[in-house]
């Protein structure tokens, strides 16, 4: 094995002539400090660079992959006329001949500047050497303690309200109507007549009292339609009613009138139609008479009729899934036993419009006095109040921009107190043994260093000669003259303007 490198070990045949495109045979006059292993193959591509060795040369022009033999794993091998001549067979790769790959330092990928780490309470507070240096920090924590429960207080309560304002949260309130009829006496003028107007209005009680700067609701709002029917006799069949009735685009409006010729007195009936909202259900006598319900929405009915059930056992001991229906509701139902999933669709038949209101009024035209008016009381639903201040918590606490603002320096102030006491700790280890503080931290920039700049090895090992003198040196020195040679190929054939097809 202490032969020159171009001859074979004794014992061993040569491989065939060199392959075009690597380097010939060394003379035997340039020894290498070890001889060359014929069992290793020079050219075995593994994924590790070897320390002390440039891989391929990264800012040089991208070169055109020579012809012929590429070797292991370097690029596409075209037929070209430098190939091997047939029947030259090439060495076999031992898989054992590699060292084992190295791990590959960390990647170095840096995170953009947009991408923020978002604040947490955690940072915040200050780290306890800090605490023990700084006793009055303690009011801070204990602020920052009582910052915590005052936000879990308030996250709660906005749970809370976020749940009751799923529910309709409604109030019963007094609408007042007023029907006032004017009387517009006809004029000496030859062919004038007399008519009258009617006129429909109404609002809340005691609306505005509490807050004048409050938004008062028209009073259309409230109604779905509105009929007013007039005496048919009188009036013709064409002209005896005025409808009103609820679109998309309605514009509220404060009241309605009618006006019509004449000078006599006239009955009229006003229906109005209230505008439920949730809508809401008639139902039927039987069914109301059973759960004292007249009037109300379906899941108020459905938990209705789920008391009564409950009130009187009607549920089935063994089939829990089951109602077994008393006489009342054998007959309202017409079955004697149900499902509970089957009753909102057996209430569907049960459940009608609601009821309009009927005002009969009389439009007197008789005596001196020339406009009339009649009042009448009916109950309205409205949103309830606290709905809107509950409304006006959630936006409030919702985006506090001050707040966030103060949050923000009291996490820029913490940062700066952490690397003041970075500064702190760095200067009083220097204080106390500046010798082993000064081989500490050179050792750790050495390391940062090598993590900077992605450098694998260890340079305390490569200043030994003995580092370089371990098996895989033949294959490095290979390697590396390898890469010189493509290197010079590719300008070369760039030169030439040689195409790799």
């Amino acid at each position: 094995m202490n032969g020159p490198v171009g001859q074979p070990p004794s014992g061993q045949t040569p491989q065939g002539p060199p392959k075009p495109g690597f380097p010939g045979p060394i003379p035997s006059g340039a020894p290498l400090n070890r001889p060359f292993n014929s069992q290793q193959p020079p050219f075995q591509q593994t994924q590790q660079q070897r320390p002390g060795f440039p891989g391929p040369q990264q800012n040089s022009p991208s070169p055109v992959p020579p012809r012929g033999h590429q070797g292991p794993g370097y690029g596409p091998k075209p037929v070209s006329i430098n190939t091997p001549p047939p029947g030259t067979k090439r060495p076999m790769e031992p898989r054992g001949s590699q060292p084992p790959p190295k791990p590959e330092p960390p990647s170095t990928a840096t995170v953009p500047p947009a991408a923020k780490k978002k604040k947490k309470l955690s940072d915040k507070i200050l780290p306890q050497k800090v605490r023990d240096l700084v006793p009055e920090s303690q009011a801070y924590m204990d602020l920052l303690a009582f910052e915590r429960k005052l936000d879990a207080t308030i996250m709660r309560k906005r749970l809370d309200i976020q749940e009751a304002l799923k529910r309709p949260m409604k109030q019963k309130r007094k609408l007042r109507i007023f029907i006032s009829n004017t009387l517009y006496p006809s004029e000496n003028e030859e062919g004038s007549v007399a008519s009258w107007e009617l006129r429909v209005e109404g609002r809340l009680l005691e609306d505005g009292k509490n807050d004048p700067t409050k938004v008062k609701r028209k009073f259309s709002s409230f109604f779905k339609s509105l009929v007013i029917e007039l005496d048919k006799e009188l009036y013709g069949p064409d002209n005896h009613l005025v409808e009103w009735h609820r679109t998309p685009t309605t514009q509220e409006t404060d009241g309605f009138q009618v006006k019509r010729p004449g000078d006599r007195n006239v009955a009229c009936t006003i229906l109005l139609l209230l505008d439920y909202q949730p809508l809401q259900f008639r139902l039927d006598p039987r069914l109301a008479r059973l759960l004292g319900v007249h009037t109300s929405t379906r899941p108020m009915i459905i938990n209705a009729l789920w008391q009564y059930i409950k009130t009187h056992k009607l549920q089935d001991s063994s089939e829990r899934e089951y109602v077994n229906c008393d006489r009342y509701m054998e007959q309202i139902f017409g079955c004697p036993r149900m499902k509970f999933a089957e009753i909102p669709q057996r209430l569907n038949p049960l459940l009608h419009p609601p009821d309009p209101i009927v005002i009969n009024h009389m439009i007197n035209v008789d005596g001196t006095e020339l406009k009339k008016t009649s009042c009448y009381d009916i109950d309205v639903e409205v949103d309830d109040t606290l709905k809107t201040q509950m409304n006006s918590f959630l936006l409030s606490t919702a985006s506090m921009q001050e707040i966030q603002n103060l949050d923000n320096k009291i996490h820029e102030t913490v940062d700066s107190i952490n690397q003041l006491k970075t500064s702190r700790e760095f200067f009083l280890s220097f204080s106390k043994d500046p010798q082993q503080f000064i081989y500490k931290w050179l050792m750790s920039q050495s390391r940062d260093l090598k993590t900077m700049t992605d450098v694998s090895g260890n340079p305390e090992e490569e200043r030994h000669a003995d580092f370089y003198e371990q098996s895989w040196t033949s294959e490095a020195i290979c390697r590396y003259f390898y890469s010189k040679i493509q290197q010079k190929r590719a300008e070369v054939e760039q030169i030439l303007g040689i195409n790799k097809y």
